[in-house]
């Protein structure tokens, strides 16, 4: 009997492509798309991997593939793992990042929970990375065939269960091959674009989000200082302000280029420094999530990204605690962002990874 996997589609070529290469490969596959919009209007306008229009394209393309297909309702569980965290970071002077939040806590523990449920072997997406077991018996995450599309920095924490149940079939090929392989099945998102915003932040505007959910606790208008103290202007409230940010800030003074350095919820203050001041070497982090060991022994060079869109640098990296990490670039790396996620590589492997809670000054 083959074997059943839930391909998670959300519309796009990519997932849509996986569905056609598990089904070629003898999988009896299920299309799904995960029903996580809050509001049926934001979806409509949105779009996205989440909008309305991504269900009506993936269920055109399930009817190309002659696959069944389904939509299931995972409002609950986006709210509570991905929004309502979302909306704490920034209340807290970080600056979080949903998408991997969604990868672990939705794509992944509900929608595996369910298709297990239903009784079916594995599930799937179109992500570019590649799933490898160990002569130790341990699954890793690899890096994708095509390194400029590789998706392995938001897949970090997932867990060995989770990946013993993962196919990611699109691994293996370039972009632009799968583009062509949808062409040549006449699959109607063949060349749609690909998503780039966070589904539920209409045109990027975040502190508009958190507004809406935080309501009267949203943090008040502060002041903008040195790291001296020195008060500079007033700023519009820290939910409006991340590390490293430069445009609208609205100050003003004889000292050239102001960035923000450091965001303070405790006072409510955003630190202000030129851009030589945003550099750091070493970082701490929490919730560490590791996939090919259970443990880092002693202090291991590795390489880490601390950004989705940057290269790898090498790094020296220590366990200091059941979930915790400290690690020191060999050379400085700009705007190390509290709530942000550092991702660790061997080679092509990913070790696993932390949330950044504060850099180190050197």
């Amino acid at each position: 009997m083959a074997k059943k996997v839930v391909v998670g589609m959300s519309g796009g070529v990519d997932s849509s492509v996986a569905a056609y290469l598990l089904k070629e490969q003898g999988y009896d596959v299920i299309g799904v798309t995960m029903q996580i919009w809050q509001e049926e209007s934001a979806a409509e306008e949105n779009g996205g991997c989440c909008g309305l229009s991504a269900v009506e394209d993936a269920r055109r393309v399930a009817a190309k593939l002659e696959i069944p297909y389904y939509v299931l309702n995972f409002k609950k569980t986006f709210r509570e793992c991905v929004i309502n965290p979302f909306v704490e970071a920034y209340l807290h002077g970080q600056t979080p990042n949903p998408c991997i939040l969604c990868n672990r806590h939705v794509k992944w523990e509900a929608l595996l929970q369910r298709s297990l449920e239903l009784g079916a072997d594995y599930i799937a997406t179109g992500h570019y990375a590649r799933i490898a077991r160990l002569e130790n018996g341990r699954y890793v995450v690899r890096s994708s065939v095509t390194a400029k599309k590789d998706q392995t920095y938001a897949l970090y924490n997932l867990t060995q269960s989770q990946l013993a149940h993962t196919l990611m079939p699109v691994g293996e090929y370039e972009k632009d091959a799968i583009r062509e392989l949808a062409r040549q099945l006449s699959l109607p998102v063949a060349d749609k674009a690909d998503s780039q915003d966070i589904c539920f932040v209409p045109d990027n505007d975040y502190a508009a989000v958190v507004q809406k959910e935080a309501g009267d606790r949203v943090p008040a208008p502060g002041n903008f200082v040195t790291a001296s103290g020195e008060i500079l202007g007033q700023h519009k409230g820290i939910i409006h302000y991340t590390v490293g940010q430069r445009r609208g800030l609205g100050v003003s003074s004889g000292r050239g280029r102001l960035y923000v350095k450091e965001v303070r919820p405790g006072d409510n203050t955003v630190v202000l420094s030129d851009n030589a001041s945003l550099f750091a070497r070493t970082l701490e982090g929490s919730g560490l999530n590791l996939i090919p060991c259970p443990r880092l022994d002693g202090p291991v060079r590795l390489r880490a990204r601390i950004r989705y869109r940057m290269a790898e640098q090498p790094c020296t990296a220590w366990q200091t605690g059941e979930d915790a990490l400290r690690l020191t670039f060999d050379s400085p790396q700009r705007a190390i962002t509290p709530g942000q996620t550092v991702v660790l590589y061997d080679g092509d492997t990913v070790v696993g990874g932390a949330v950044i809670t504060r850099s180190v000054p050197d």
